[in-house]
């Protein structure tokens, strides 16, 4: 039975804007207060899942987030209308209502952590919501995020759903951005890596200084459990607590993994040899060869690797068996990350092509075409059973093109966010986008 790995982008949101909320995102920091440009932002995503599409990869959809969070503000006090919530949480803490507007669902490498059916004791598809208890602004995604995947991956003969981990410090789940998975094949069974930064309960292990260390090994191994992962089947390894100070605020900046190859920083983890051993030993007991390519760090710093999001690329198979890295258009800016890229295409090992794209609304604030999309490998049977109303298509496309130029502004900016308006515009947007891909009633304006 023919397998895929599903790329499933998120639409950014009509309230993207560059609040500076990500602390230890050092893009998301250094661009705050500027103004945002929603619309662009949505196309330049739009056109990342069409090309891809175009390439002949499996690209599906994954709707954003209601905002602003009229709900959270009024569990923090705030009451009356909608309209007057807004304008009052506007007055006495911008701040909340900033929070409360964010549109970083767009990066839903964050959303959950998936296992693929070859993996799972019961053989089914497993998704975990990530708790994103790290930060305000993100710990309310959770709810709609479930929803959203309820209704896109709906048969309970092949999926199963786990609420996200307690949302406590001591469990800080930040999804997919700190797991990834080595195969032979999307549909045999593989080694699933996860990367922690460091452990809740257990003081032996180091961690960082400066900057919070958001995933913890507590919650990846509940995750493991929750899926029914093998012990031979799963790698837990610690980031390197000196990167994640210097900006590497989770695995995807530093690391990025597909099939049977890593392609990691020299500086991404600790005890990296040994960690490196167990995943040779452990995929070759499940028929794979794994292979993995450091890049030095008197090639390209961390630093450069941080301000390029060298890492933060989607690493693809073809047909041929060769792979292509999506990058976005600030490696090909940076000189010294361009040359080892040249040359590491001119090698003649697994990574073949390199293309860039430009994704600077969501580069400014902290992400890149990593954090845009959720990988979930399926089956035949299993993408049949997908909701197919989120599947990529030339006609999707160009629907959701018209959709977001009909309803997204092209500015935005911290003092627009009290405008009640935004949030009758973005419920507008909603209603009509869970109608175009079949999602039912998931935002909590449909369901009151």
């Amino acid at each position: 039975m023919k397998s895929f790995e599903v790329n499933f982008d998120g639409l950014v949101g009509p309230t993207h804007n560059y609040g500076g909320l990500s602390f230890g995102n050092v893009a998301s920091q250094s661009n705050s207060q500027q103004a945002s440009n929603p619309k662009e932002a949505a196309l330049q995503g739009l056109e990342k899942m069409k090309a891809l599409m175009d390439m002949g990869f499996v690209q599906g959809v994954l709707a954003p987030q209601e905002r602003p969070d009229v709900g959270a503000l009024r569990s923090l006090g705030f009451s009356g209308s909608d309209a007057q919530v807004i304008q009052r949480a506007a007055k006495q803490a911008m701040p909340l209502l900033v929070a409360s507007c964010s549109a970083s669902s767009m990066w839903v490498a964050n959303a959950a952590t998936v296992s693929p059916g070859a993996d799972t004791a019961d053989g089914r598809v497993h998704f975990t919501a990530a708790n994103l208890n790290c930060k305000f602004h993100r710990s309310i995604e959770h709810p709609t995020t479930s929803r959203v995947l309820g209704a896109m991956f709906a048969d309970p003969q092949h999926f199963a759903h786990h609420g996200a981990l307690p949302a406590v410090a001591q469990f800080g789940d930040e999804g997919a951005a700190n797991h990834t998975r080595f195969c032979r094949d999307y549909g045999q069974p593989g080694v699933e890596f996860f990367v922690y930064g460091r452990s809740a309960f257990d003081s032996r292990y180091p961690a960082p200084q400066k900057y919070p260390a958001r995933q913890t090994l507590e919650a990846s191994q509940a995750v493991a459990r929750l899926h029914g992962l093998s012990e031979e089947g799963v790698v837990f390894a610690q980031q390197n607590p000196e990167v994640i100070d210097q900006g590497v605020f989770h695995n995807d900046v530093i690391a990025v993994g597909n099939g049977e190859l890593l392609f990691h920083h020299q500086d991404a983890f600790l005890n990296t040899e040994q960690m490196l051993a167990e995943l040779h030993a452990k995929l070759a007991a499940r028929g794979g060869n794994f292979q993995s390519i450091s890049v030095p760090r008197d090639q390209v710093a961390v630093e450069d690797a941080v301000r390029s999001y060298l890492f933060n690329s989607q690493l693809l198979s073809r047909a041929d068996g060769s792979m292509l890295l999506i990058v976005p258009e600030e490696c090909r800016s940076n000189p010294r990350v361009w040359q080892y890229l040249q040359g590491l295409t001119a090698a003649g090992g697994p990574i073949r092509e390199v293309k860039v794209f430009d994704l600077k609304q969501s580069m400014q604030n902290g992400g890149g075409p990593a954090c845009l999309r959720l990988r979930v490998a399926l089956n035949e049977t299993e993408l049949a059973a997908v909701n197919p109303g989120v599947i990529m298509t030339p006609a999707l496309y160009d629907t959701l093109t018209r959709w977001v130029n009909k309803h997204y502004r092209d500015a935005l900016r911290e003092s627009d966010l009290a405008d009640p308006q935004l949030l009758l515009e973005c419920r507008t947007a909603l209603d009509e986008l869970t109608q175009i891909l079949k999602l039912g009633a998931v935002y909590p304006f449909q369901i009151n």
